[in-house]
């Protein structure tokens, strides 16, 4: 299994959370529970359910997780495009916010292309795997009755 914290897209997405929450500070008061909450979620969303994908550990519900992960990215675009337009952050904090989901959008892409290829490279070696047992199996079996039919054979001749 795959540890999150471990994961680049894990870590800048945590990265951006946390500069999400020192930014939104500079929000007004009267927008704490608006604006401010919901850029707040969007951003805590995003590694929070990077996390919970990579915990299922099932290829299907991992990546459900990371195409919410991805919806939360560009929910929290919009709202920081908001937050610029009503002047609550400025053209600085824009623009950095906005590179850091960028490559956060990368990052997620890009795990999700190595996600599915380590799970096909691994269900490939599993059914391989289970092949190769087999194969063993018979050959062993085979082997068995091959001894058995030469000991039947021995016993006649005697």
């Amino acid at each position: 299994m795959i540890d999150y914290k471990q994961s680049d897209v894990w870590i800048a997405s945590r990265q951006l959370a946390n500069s999400i929450h020192t930014i939104s500070k500079n929000v007004p008061k009267d927008e704490i529970f608006g604006l401010t909450q919901q850029i707040r979620k969007s951003a805590t969303s995003i590694p929070s359910n990077i996390a919970e994908g990579i915990g299922r550990n099932h290829l299907k519900e991992t990546t459900q997780f990371l195409y919410i992960a991805r919806g939360s990215l560009f929910e929290l675009e919009i709202q920081i495009y908001i937050a610029f337009k009503q002047g609550y952050i400025n053209a600085t904090a824009l623009e950095q916010i906005t590179y850091d989901n960028e490559k956060c959008k990368k990052l997620r892409n890009g795990f999700i292309n190595y996600y599915l290829k380590k799970k096909h490279e691994d269900h490939t070696n599993t059914k391989h795997q289970t092949l190769k047992t087999k194969h063993q199996a018979l050959n062993t079996i085979n082997q068995i009755i091959r001894h058995d039919k030469q000991t039947i054979a021995n016993r006649t001749l005697y």
